[in-house]
């Protein structure tokens, strides 16, 4: 009796599998990869009874069924893996990086697709002997439930340059990696995009109609802003991950045009669904912890390291601190509000 042949295809693993994760993952097995999903029990068992779907806002939707993929709750799935796109949230880094040493082989690539500046850091630290890559995903997703995960802004990924051709193997239709020489810039210019990741979950609104309110875009701007201020004492150089062509710093001004000129703008830097919301309101709504400290937390830790203030972003992180412990979901604040 005959066995099934083996699966010579190089092994993705996305280690920490949540949102974007599964969204990856998705597309990456749609675009005939050998994938492991590594997650948690809960989600595990929505996706092993209900499949995988994967939307999004230029009508994308594609069910994937289990028998596509491998879903596994522990790490030694890394054994055989040759590709780790680790999506773990930022406290979790020194988790998973343990895990990958533990189990994984040294000539696994390790890609950091996390929000925040540190996390290729930290897992580079503590993987010595791996190729470990930071990356940016410019795109936000939205768990749906019942294993459909949607994708709400658009955007490709960046990585890392380095040896062999990583981005080309990775990317597929509806999902392409580009290779940077230098990450530092467009982390950090995410970082800044990021920081309205707090206000959006502080106002409960989607972010399209946040960002047709010019209260909403007045605080984004003022805080855009003053987190600019501190990068340039800082000496850090930031870009946006939009467009290339819009510098960091013009991006609060783009925000105060009036609502008609605004939409013009804005509509040759980003598309938006008109349902999506920010990661971080997902989490509030969830009960979960957030992300605020590798966000507006970073900010006022470095306004103060260089005798700044930094009072918007300081205001906005206490909001959010305030609503992790509430527990209740998003405080729907207004913008007046945020400024007491």
């Amino acid at each position: 009796m005959s066995s099934a042949p083996k699966d010579s295809r190089p092994h993705v693993v996305i280690a920490g599998a949540g949102s974007v994760g599964c969204f990856v993952g998705g597309l990456l097995v749609r675009g005939a990869h050998r994938v492991t999903l590594l997650m948690r029990a809960r989600l595990a068992d929505e996706i092993l009874r209900q499949g995988l779907t994967i939307t999004d806002f230029q009508d994308l939707d594609e069910e994937l069924s289990p028998d596509f993929f491998t879903i596994s709750t522990t790490s030694e799935c890394l054994k055989t893996a040759d590709y780790i796109l680790v999506t773990v949230k930022s406290g979790a880094t020194e988790t998973i990086a343990r895990e990958i040493r533990t189990h994984a082989p040294k000539e696994a690539v390790v890609i950091s697709l996390q929000n925040g500046v540190g996390n290729a850091e930290v897992l580079q630290k503590m993987l010595p002997d791996h190729d470990v890559r930071a990356g940016m995903v410019p795109f936000n997703v939205m768990s749906k439930g019942g294993g459909c995960f949607h994708r709400g802004t658009s955007g490709d990924i960046q990585i890392s340059r380095g040896p062999g051709h990583v981005a080309r193997f990775l990317s597929v239709p509806d999902l392409a990696f580009y290779e940077r020489r230098n990450m530092a810039p467009v982390q950090w210019g995410k970082l800044l995009i990021n920081l309205n990741n707090a206000l959006n979950a502080l106002s409960g609104l989607t972010l399209r109609e946040q960002l047709t309110s010019m209260g909403w875009r007045r605080i984004m701007s003022d805080q855009l802003a003053e987190a600019v201020r501190v990068l340039e004492k800082a000496g850090i150089a930031a870009e946006t991950p939009m467009s290339r062509r819009v510098p960091i710093r013009f991006v609060p001004k783009i925000l105060r045009l009036p609502s008609p000129l605004f939409k013009r703008v804005a509509r040759t830097m980003l598309t938006i669904d008109p349902y999506a919301r920010s990661s971080m309101w997902e989490d509030l709504e969830r009960g979960r912890l957030t992300e605020i400290e590798e966000l507006q937390g970073v900010i006022v830790a470095l306004a103060k390291e260089h005798g700044l203030k930094a009072p918007i972003n300081a205001r906005v992180a206490a909001l959010i601190r305030d609503a992790e412990k509430a527990g209740r979901g998003s405080p729907k604040l207004v913008p007046k509000e945020i400024r007491a």
